[in-house]
């Protein structure tokens, strides 16, 4: 950041001083020998690694396991069924990445730049890429800065720089100055930095950085050393993996236990234990997860978002701070005339009509080098909002122009801080028009005009003037003063009358305070972080409500004197963060994360890159955020505003809160099986379920309403809660009891549907219903078949219905709008279809195993399975009085 030693280092070995610049023999040469002027990417993932990244999972690690011991044990069909669920979450993993990529890249501008150089005493256009140190590069208005150069030459050479440094209004820079120790990059007036655009003036500046050696190369390195962090999400559900895996194991061994003890066959009790694990393993549930979240991706683009990662779509639930850039965030990057005085009095832009005071209106339009015509907009950023204050009175330079051309002019001068242009009219009265800083104009002007008179000047005006001029400037808004002189076609300076006063800013997006509140409301503190001066940046934020007061404040200047520990002690009472630079925009998002906040960056310039890639979320501006941001960033917001951001959490929590549910789901259910199949054997029964009905279960009655759980729409109050803990589990708040609770009453029905059928054999032939009589009925084939085909039937169904009351479970059946989730509707009936042609058609009761059912047995079998709905609502009620108490 603070290289003005290295930069006179450096020019001193270039030896290019002349005016001829470097020759094209030793240009070339210095091209060998540097590299390119080009930035090192990082190399993009093939499709083949994207699709390999899918996998790296625990849960897919243990069905990879499983599929192996089942063709081991001749089992093939299930492990085709785990391998093609496998698979299938791979690809649409892989598919999604690809997608979000190629939307990035459409939004990426495929332009060359170029550079203009001397080379050999000749002016020459060349690639920017083939820039080497020493060149002397041409600067003209509207260029790009090819590279990092030192200026030699600068006439009103005005440049840029909000992309790096996020300060709105561009510098003003002077060959001349010369840099007093350590200089911050938006004070270095004598340097011009890669990647920012010439705005107005021109000039002429030596190379003396390229490539990765540059401002802007710099941060590219900063970014790709920045390590991939896991997100919440991805983390629970890693530690849930690992703890089925254990469950898995245990399951085995205490199978291989039982069979010991009950003199069972192994090989028998060696498949059963694997389809026990494979019980234990919700197959469905990590592709569940993946097409959740991959339809969420559809849902952020209904609210302009493009999301890199599948993850971050989740992540941005659990966000508790929103680290924002100032310019073109949260506020329009668009310089606009606020306040006007003239005539002693102050007011708003809004009440200026140009009846008012046209000797100020037609001044601070027709001093102007700016253009608006055919909608095209040319010019410096403060002389474009002097026309905007033109266009609120349907009052245009041309127009004026017209009636009023310029005959001569002296041009805006960073030394004089001034610019006047000389016009006639067609009565060939002459008037020459002033503007520039106000304390500089005011020391020239000797009269002031009031209600249409010319005066003498006064101490008094002169003390109202500098008031109102600081009334302004506690406002953070920009001064300019206009002066008049008539009848002198010179363009004098000198012997002035004062006219008035206009004060500008970048003004705040009109949404974004109302999304600084819903992020209060929601418990999301909103913090602003920028490269513009301190001033400015307060007074948005107090008017945005980031922040209220001074001490909320830091400048860069300030966090140079802090360590990293230092800053995360006080960084929980700050809001804005000014003048600040790369580094410690990274430095300032570790402080947060450092107190265990999953912290959002938002950002569009190239300086905002390597905080976007520190936080747990990047947020980056589609349209006028840079390429190196929109990389950097895990999504892209299409139509660069703020709000969109606050609606984006709302998904993210609403995505989340599916997820919770479908998981919770999803382990019940599997947690059902896995205690009745361990409760039969255990009692020495036969296995109520065969691995392949646990698989078409797990893959298909858990799944399919899994998914419509999934796309569940948000709850209408969702961002009236606080952020979550990152740190908090799945089975948070209630979760694990709601599981085992669910698990047992549907491990209950499951066994109460397989002993029916042995139940009723025993009382048709009279005998007394034991343990004993039941496990001898099932050594029947038949029986035991019918016996499975039940258990299977009310296992399957019984989640269906489980599925339902799982869309709120802390809300009655009757109080839910049922048809506001289609998709559950639509899942449960073709769960039911799906369940019932296992029975019924003869070519899948083969595969199956089942037999088939009357419809009386299926009456019955539904009778049972609707328990789960009478369960929900007695907890709802119970929890009900609960919360009375």
């Amino acid at each position: 950041m603070y290289y003005q030693k290295k930069v006179k280092d450096v020019c001193s070995q270039l030896n290019s001083s002349e005016q001829n610049g470097l020759t094209q023999e030793e240009a070339k040469k210095r091209l060998e020998q540097d590299g390119p002027n080009t930035l090192v990417e990082k190399k993009s993932k093939t499709k083949l690694q994207m699709f390999l990244s899918q996998l790296q999972d625990t849960m897919i690690y243990i069905l990879f396991a499983a599929a192996a011991i089942s063709i081991m044990l001749d089992e093939v069909t299930d492990a085709i069924i785990i391998l093609i669920v496998v698979l299938l979450n791979a690809i649409i993993g892989m598919v999604q990445e690809s997608k979000a990529e190629a939307a990035l890249e459409a939004l990426k501008n495929l332009s060359s730049p170029s550079a203009m150089v001397k080379r050999g005493g000749k002016i020459v256009e060349i690639p920017a890429s083939e820039l080497v140190k020493g060149d002397i590069v041409v600067l003209e208005a509207g260029r790009i800065i090819p590279a990092d150069l030192r200026l030699t030459q600068t006439v009103n050479l005005k440049i840029e720089e909000s992309a790096l440094t996020g300060e709105s209004v561009p510098v003003d820079k002077s060959a001349e100055y010369v840099a007093e120790g350590d200089t911050g990059i938006g004070d270095q007036i004598n340097m011009a930095f890669s990647s920012t655009s010439v705005s107005y003036g021109r000039g002429e500046g030596i190379v003396v950085y390229t490539g990765m050696d540059t401002e802007i190369g710099k941060i590219a390195t900063m970014i790709s050393e920045a390590t991939e962090e896991l997100t919440p999400l991805q983390k629970r559900l890693n530690d849930l993996g690992k703890v089925l895996g254990i469950v898995a194991i245990v399951i085995v061994a205490a199978m291989f236990g039982i069979a010991v003890l009950q003199g069972r066959d192994m090989v028998e009790m060696l498949i059963t234990a694997i389809s026990l694990a494979v019980a234990a393993i919700p197959e469905g549930l990590t592709a569940v997860v993946t097409i959740v979240l991959a339809l969420g991706v559809t849902r952020m683009v209904r609210v302009n978002t493009i999301v890199r990662k599948l993850p971050a779509v989740e992540t941005l639930g659990a966000v508790s701070i929103v680290c924002s850039d100032k310019t073109g965030t949260l506020t329009q990057n668009k310089m606009t005339v606020l306040k006007v005085y003239f005539d002693g009095i102050s007011k708003d832009v809004k009440e200026l009509s140009y009846d008012d005071n046209k000797v100020f209106s037609n001044g601070f339009i027709l001093c102007n080098d700016a253009s608006t015509a055919n909608n095209s907009r040319i010019g410096d950023p403060t002389e474009l909002a002097l026309l905007d204050m033109g266009s609120l009175m349907n009052v245009t330079r041309e127009g004026l122009e017209g009636q009023m051309p310029r005959i001569n002019e002296l041009s805006f001068d960073s030394a004089r801080k001034l610019m006047t242009t000389v016009h006639k009219d067609n009565n060939n009265n002459v008037m020459s028009y002033t503007k520039g800083a106000m304390d500089i104009l005011l020391k020239r002007c000797s009269r002031i005009l009031i209600n249409g008179e010319t005066i003498k000047i006064t101490e008094n005006h002169i003390n109202e003037i500098t008031t109102a001029a600081g009334e302004m400037a506690k406002q953070a808004l920009r001064v300019l003063a206009l002066g008049i002189k008539e009848n002198d076609d010179s363009a004098s300076e000198e012997d002035l009358t004062f006219v008035g006063l206009v004060g500008m800013i970048d003004p705040p997006r009109p949404e974004a305070k109302n999304s600084v509140l819903e992020f209060k409301n929601a418990g999301i503190k909103t913090i602003m972080i920028t490269g513009d001066h301190k001033d400015t940046a307060l007074a948005i934020a107090k008017e945005l409500g980031i922040a209220d007061s001074e001490s909320q404040c830091i400048t860069g200047n300030e966090l140079n004197e802090m360590s990293q520990e230092e800053l995360n002690k006080i960084v929980n009472n700050l809001r804005v963060f000014a003048r600040v630079s790369p580094e410690h925009k990274v430095m300032i998002v570790k402080a947060f994360k450092s107190h265990g906040s999953i912290v959002s960056m938002t950002g569009d310039g190239v300086n905002d890159a390597p905080s976007l890639k520190a936080a747990d979320i990047g947020v980056a501006m589609g349209i006028t955020g840079t390429d190196v941001a929109k990389g950097a960033a895990d999504m892209v917001l299409t139509d660069d505003n703020f709000s969109t951001i606050e609606k984006a959490v709302a998904e993210g929590r609403g995505i989340y809160q599916n997820i919770k549910k479908t998981v919770l789901f999803l382990l019940s259910s599997n947690f059902g099986e896995v205690i009745s199949m361990f409760t039969a054997i255990a009692a020495g029964l036969a296995s109520p379920l065969q691995s392949i009905h646990i698989l078409w279960i797990n893959l298909i009655t858990d799944s399919l309403p899994g998914l419509a759980l999934g796309v569940d729409p948000k709850d209408s109050d969702i961002m009236d809660a606080k952020p979550r803990d990152p740190k908090e589990s799945l089975f948070a708040n209630g979760g694990l009891i709601f599981t085992v609770y669910n698990g047992f009453m549907i491990a209950a029905l499951t066994l109460g549907a397989f002993i029916w059928s042995p139940v009723q054999h025993l009382t048709a032939a009279g005998q007394s219903v034991t343990l004993e009589g039941i496990k001898l009925m099932l050594q029947d084939p038949d029986i035991l078949m019918h016996a499975q085909t039940y258990a299977f039937t009310t296992l399957g169904v019984s989640q269906l219905f489980h599925a339902i009351g799982m869309r709120n479970y802390n809300k009655s059946l009757f109080k839910m709008n049922h048809l506001e989730n289609k998709s559950m509707l639509l899942a449960f009936a073709v769960g039911l279809l799906l369940q019932i042609a296992v029975t019924e058609i003869p070519f899948l009761t083969v595969v199956f195993e089942t037999v088939r059912l009357s419809l009386k047995e299926w009456f019955n079998l539904i009778l049972i399975a609707m328990i789960p709905l009478l369960s929900h609502e007695i907890v709802v009620g119970f929890k009900k009085i609960i919360r009375n108490k």
